[in-house]
């Protein structure tokens, strides 16, 4: 069985502190790397869709979009279904 001695509690606190402030310092001293490379990405995504012309990613060519313009749709939407009787209502002072 082994007991906890001070001197064991102390290294292991000191690790833990220089692992913390090693890690915050590696951050640190990547971080601009790190943002520059996400920019970079973002940029060429922002550039591809530009020179897409904002286009949906699944848009469709012209020439599969033009046969089903022409079509004409199953269901009338023209028709107007009577709704009920108006009825205006007055505002009571």
């Amino acid at each position: 069985m082994y007991l906890a001695s001070f001197t064991g509690f102390i290294k292991t606190v000191l690790i833990i502190v220089l692992v913390y402030f090693g890690v915050k310092f590696l951050f640190k001293l990547f971080k601009p790397l790190i943002l520059k490379y996400i920019m970079k990405k973002m940029g060429e995504k922002v550039g591809q869709s530009f020179q897409q012309g904002f286009r949906p990613p699944n848009y469709q060519n012209k020439q599969e979009s033009n046969s089903e313009i022409n079509s004409t749709p199953k269901n009338s939407r023209n028709k107007k279904k009577p709704v009920g009787e108006y009825i205006e209502y007055e505002e009571i002072d």
